[in-house]
């Protein structure tokens, strides 16, 4: 199984994280991507690359684990790498990982969840 996880915080990775240590073994990949706008700040890169830093450490146990930052619109850009790497499934967070983010359904997600081509998990993020 190929899971595709979109993030942009490290609290959204690890809400990724949970749903993923009860599901994905060690015959499985988990490819982590934390998309920035093209325009983005050093701020938020580096909150990207924090984001990544979680995945390896959590995931320890399954088959491969591999991270990358993207540049692009968020959830066009998730959509295209679940194509490119043949995703078996997509694990988003509800919603930005931002402590400030009220509670519901964000744009990314509402986006992949109308133009997904494979099963999509929303995972619910803990309250800050």
């Amino acid at each position: 199984m190929h899971y595709l996880v979109g993030t942009d915080s490290v609290h959204t990775t690890a809400a990724a994280c949970d749903y993923l240590a009860e599901r994905a073994t060690d015959a499985d990949t988990v490819t982590v991507v934390a998309v920035v706008l093209p325009d983005a700040d050093e701020l938020s890169r580096r909150d990207g690359e924090e984001a990544l830093t979680v995945a390896p450490v959590r995931l320890a146990t399954v088959g491969t684990v591999e991270t990358e930052v993207l540049e692009g619109e968020p959830a066009e850009t998730i959509l295209e790498t679940a194509a490119d790497v043949d995703a078996d499934e997509i694990v988003v967070g509800a919603r930005s990982g931002a402590p400030d983010t009220p509670v519901g359904l964000g744009s990314t997600a509402a986006s992949i969840l109308t133009d997904a081509d494979r099963p999509v998990v929303v995972v619910p993020l803990p309250e800050l």
